[in-house]
Order: structure tokens, then C-alpha cells, then sequence
């Protein structure tokens, strides 16, 4: 306020920024609370557990194609089409070849990539787990909790509590290869986030209307997004979010956790044989 009455311009209101950058705390709808434990909406409907001090964290497993769309490929057939219209004086095979020819080099890479996906998928999730069992074998006294995402695995920390920002909390981000926006959210936003229901696109929600992120909303909006979250529950019903498989290191659990993993189990389903979503 001194800062505005002295002159200075300032925003009369907080920016808007994706997944909470820049320390603006996000801004989503509070479903349900259990205890210090907030269950949210995101911006793309899913339910979020957020925590100020029971740890998660996600650890991708990254599956690069080995194969790539080449712009010098493309180039190749575009000179090799025009010099051939030329010296044959053809339009017709000019055109075949400069159309056709990138055509079919995306044709070629594409079924190359599909061919390589399964071993290459399955390569990423084996490394993944790798980087998850030499974490545990370097601390041995972490307790973590397993669980299958559609993009790797997540992790529950139940021997002890942590402040998100902590250089523990952070240095076993950066252990695991978190994903980099997710550990800076964390320390950001003083709190630990994992999303609880399932991505609507995963679960073959095709809403017809676009379900409105920006707070606050109108009547409309309310009512457009009171009929988005009701298709969504329904099809989110048949999915879960991910999968418990294993649980490593030492046995300690502390009692806030264990609270934790009782919520977070529950929404996602992680006990039940649904698909993954």
C-alpha cells in the first residue's frame, strides 16, 4: 500500500500464471478436506491431494522416438522433385516427387516408431525403476511406496515428514529426476500435490463444452462447469489413477503418512485392478 500511494504503479491484482509459478498460490476449487489434507480441482479437472508435509514424487519414464521426421529429408525430395520437373520438363513429376516424397518419409518413421515403442517404452519404465532402487539403496532408511502412473511411477515417502522446500525434500527430488516444474512448485507452494482421479482425455471424456479455468466465474461458467465435473465423475468412475506394486526400503512409517496413503489410496483406486488413467 506505501508503495501505491507513493506513486508507484502496480498491478491491482495478482497475474495469471500456469500451475502456480512464480509463488501466485493456485487458485482451485476445495472439494474436501481431510485434516491438514486438501483435495482440489485443477485447472483440467482432475482431483489433486495436496499435503504441506507428506512427500511424493514422480518419476517419468521418458520414452524418446528413435526416429525423427527429417527437415534435410524433406529438402532432399523438394530439390530432387525440382530438378528432376526440370530436366524432364515435367510439371506432373516434379510435384509426385515434392509431395509424395515427404509424404512417405513420414510414413517410413512413423511405422519405424511404432514398431520400436513397446521395447522402448518398457526399456524407459525398467530405467526408471533402476533410478527408484538406487535412490533406496543409497538411503536406506527411506520407506517409499510404489505406485504404476501412465507415465512412470510415483512415490510416498512414509518414514518421516518433510518441508517441501527443505534442501532434504529437494535434494531427493533432484535424486529421483523429478520433474523439474513439480519440485520448484513444491518449494513454491510450501506444499506436495498428486493428482487422485484420472486425466478425462485417459478416461475417453469428450465433453462438448471446454471446461472454464479462470476463478472467478460467471453464472454460465458455473453452471457449464457443475455439468463438466458431473460427465467427468462418470466416466472417472471406471479408471484409476495409478497402481501400488511394491514397497522399498526400511518399515518405519510415520503417522502422517500413513493418514496420507489411506486418502490417496482411496481416491485413486491404487488397490484395484482398473485401467490406469
Amino acid at each position: 500500500m506505501e508503495r501505491i500511494l507513493s506513486g508507484e504503479k502496480l498491478r491491482r491484482q495478482e497475474g495469471r500464471w500456469a500451475y502456480g509459478e512464480k509463488g501466485v498460490p493456485i487458485c482451485e476449487e476445495v472439494v474436501a478436506r481431510h485434516g491438514d489434507m486438501a483435495i482440489t480441482r485443477n485447472s483440467y479437472g482432475s482431483l489433486c491431494l495436496n499435503t504441506p508435509n507428506v512427500f511424493f514424487a514422480d518419476v517419468d519414464a521418458h520414452w524418446v522416438p528413435p526416429h525423427s521426421f527429417s527437415a534435410g529429408g524433406c529438402l532432399a525430395f523438394v530439390i530432387a522433385g525440382i530438378a528432376a520437373g526440370f530436366w524432364l520438363h515435367s510439371i506432373l513429376l516434379a510435384a509426385a516427387i515434392v509431395i509424395g516424397g515427404p509424404w512417405l518419409l513420414l510414413r517410413i518413421t512413423n511405422s519405424r516408431n511404432k514398431r520400436a515403442r513397446p521395447e522402448g517404452e518398457a526399456y524407459a519404465r525398467q530405467h526408471a525403476l533402476q533410478i527408484i532402487h538406487e535412490f533406496v539403496a543409497s538411503n536406506p532408511a527411506w520407506h517409499l511406496r510404489v505406485y504404476e502412473t501412465p507415465a512412470g511411477y510415483r512415490l510416498l515417502a512414509m518414514h518421516d515428514v518433510f518441508e517441501p522446500g527443505s534442501e532434504a525434500a529437494q535434494q531427493a527430488l533432484h535424486s529421483l529426476h523429478s520433474d523439474h516444474q513439480f519440485t520448484m512448485l513444491c518449494a513454491l507452494q510450501s506444499c506436495f500435490r498428486a493428482r487422485v482421479s484420472p486425466k478425462y482425455w485417459r478416461a475417453g471424456y469428450r465433453p462438448e463444452n471446454r471446461l472454464p479455468r479462470q476463478w472467478p466465474f460467471t453464472p454460465e461458467q458455473t453452471k457449464i462447469r457443475e455439468e463438466w465435473v458431473a460427465g467427468y465423475d462418470r466416466h472417472a468412475a471406471s479408471f484409476a489413477s495409478c497402481r501400488f506394486i511394491e514397497e522399498l526400503g526400511s518399515s518405519a512409517v510415520h503417522p502422517d503418512a500413513e493418514a496420507v496413503r489411506v486418502i490417496h489410496d482411496d481416491y485413486c483406486k491404487s488397490d484395484s485392478t482398473l485401467p490406469i488413467a
